[in-house]
């Protein structure tokens, strides 16, 4: 649905704490009437049938705290939602998720150059009804926020990827698919389509070739013991906020680039037919970093073949597995899962990096739908970007998990914008904790920002539903701050609206 929403109602409809009593004696008949027929938590209507509330989400969480005594299915402080992941979920899982490369230093250092962005905020402006819509290549998205591509889903709660789709997708939030995801990307689409996976049929699938990629969907080989929807744990929902109609997922897809052109080609196929809108390439995960708390517990699930489900239920890569491995006997994935894991780490994380004009490749694979870099650091890479024909780049150091000692990606944010912001819809990644953290970016001239960690903690703490909360809590967040800031629209923050402070003191991080 590509119409701008507003996160708040018209004059009329704009919530009212003042009388927020007197409307609860007017629908707690109504909400507990709905929550005990649906044996789930208060559900509040949308406030304007062509707007989603994204800050009536507050308003619903203290009305389900007063009528109901429920509390929030998380945290909503940000800097308790880690450790409440820590104790929800199994130490290597969280450790995988937390940890960031050596010391953690551009870890740390991302949440250090958030705080000494400070925001100016303007009086006496009129900031409803609000609309947080922004236009990326050509279409229009309720937010400005995506979710960013995190593989191994599975290692953090049963819901996996599906879960954190699923969440997205009641949201209207973009979720990008990881080619490191535990979960098929064809079986996540069906999930959000409430339809069944198509069948496999292998004897008519053509292979995919760098010259030509397949129309066709991949055969699909859930791993050996794979929970299924029915048997996974069951929460229920807390989230209230709702889309005014069913909303229609908006799916983009990652790639860690493969060295073989083939099972690029039949990836970025199956994305296609997948209906991904946008390409996202990982620059800076050619090679796995330096991880001492996965280092120290051994902890690396791509080995044993977690995090590999893109792969092996390729067509292309299973025919070039057979084929390699004939001779042995074990010529399918499921016959050598360790062999199988290795290859596949050979094509996605060989340690070789591609160059500039292989993006023509990808140009040539993808067709004329958009192209994104992620990993861009230096106004010397987005120049070069632009250059290359690219759509767009996100400034990101993969959440400080991959080169330690990396300049904070919001210490480079402004003058990236200004180098290239005219050629390129430019966006931003790492360290986004908060929903001012959102406005932060966004001011300093990002189109859109992607978050991770946070929505991850809460699927390991509540599966489906916790990410959920988690990203309704942030969109909220986002609405309500942008109100005090002084802005009705996306399009009036700038960096008037900022100023760079560097208190001594000022170390305290959010992680």
């Amino acid at each position: 649905m590509n119409r701008p929403r507003s996160s708040n109602g018209d004059e009329a409809d704009r919530p009212n704490l003042n009388n927020l009593n007197a409307n609860m004696k007017d629908e707690k008949t109504t909400h507990s009437t709905t929550a005990a027929a649906n044996n789930t938590n208060p559900t509040t209507a949308v406030i304007n049938s062509n707007r989603i509330a994204y800050g009536q989400y507050q308003i619903d969480l203290y009305f389900q705290a007063l009528t109901t005594g429920k509390k929030p299915i998380t945290t909503t402080d940000p800097n308790k939602l880690e450790q409440q992941a820590r104790e929800a979920m199994s130490p290597q899982g969280f450790n995988y998720v937390f940890g960031g490369a050596g010391e953690q230093a551009t870890m740390h250092a991302n949440r250090l150059a958030f705080r000494q962005w400070k925001v100016i905020p303007r009086m006496l402006r009129d900031t409803l009804p609000r609309n947080l819509s922004v236009k990326l290549f050509g279409k229009t998205y309720d937010s400005p926020i995506l979710m960013a591509p995190i593989g191994v889903q599975s290692a953090y709660h049963p819901d996996a990827e599906t879960g954190v789709a699923k969440a997205c997708a009641a949201l209207n939030i973009p979720f990008i698919y990881s080619t490191a995801s535990s979960t098929p990307l064809e079986e996540i689409v069906a999930a959000l389509e409430e339809t069944e996976p198509p069948e496999p049929s292998p004897e008519t699938e053509e292979p995919a070739s760098a010259a030509e990629p397949t129309t066709t969907a991949p055969l699909q080989t859930p791993a050996e013991g794979k929970e299924t929807e029915a048997t996974r744990p069951h929460t229920s929902s807390t989230s209230t906020l709702v889309p005014d109609s069913k909303p229609s997922p908006s799916r983009w897809f990652q790639l860690y680039w493969p060295v073989d052109d083939d099972i690029t080609a039949s990836l970025l196929s199956r994305a296609r037919v997948a209906g991904c809108e946008v390409l996202v390439v990982t620059l800076d995960t050619f090679t796995m970093a330096w991880r001492p708390l996965d280092l120290d517990t051994g902890f690396l699930p791509f080995a044993v073949g977690e995090g590999n489900a893109l792969g092996f239920s390729d067509s292309v890569f299973r025919q070039k597995f057979t084929d390699k491995f004939s001779s042995s006997g074990e010529d399918q994935v499921e016959d050598n899962i360790l062999a199988a894991s290795r290859y596949w780490a050979g094509e996605v994380f060989s340690g070789h990096a591609h160059k500039w004009e292989d993006l023509a490749t990808l140009r040539k694979l993808w067709g004329d739908r958009p192209i994104v870099l992620k990993g861009v650091l230096s106004v010397e890479d987005a120049v070069l970007a632009a250059r290359s024909g690219v759509d767009g780049i996100i400034v990101s150091n993969h959440g400080g998990r991959q080169l330690d000692g990396a300049v904070p990606s919001l210490e480079m944010l402004p003058e990236i914008v200004d180098a290239v912001g005219d050629r390129l819809t430019v966006m931003f990644d790492s360290g986004v904790r908060t929903g001012v953290d959102v406005l932060k970016a966004l001011a300093l001239g990002a189109k859109a920002v992607l978050v991770g960690r946070p929505v991850i903690y809460g699927l390991g703490i509540a599966g489906t539903d916790g990410a959920k909360h988690v990203l309704a809590s942030l969109l909220a967040e986002v609405d309500q701050s942008m109100g005090l800031l002084g802005a009705q629209t996306v399009g009036e923050l700038n960096r008037s609206m900022l100023r760079k402070i560097s208190y001594g003191g000022d170390v305290k991080t959010s992680l």
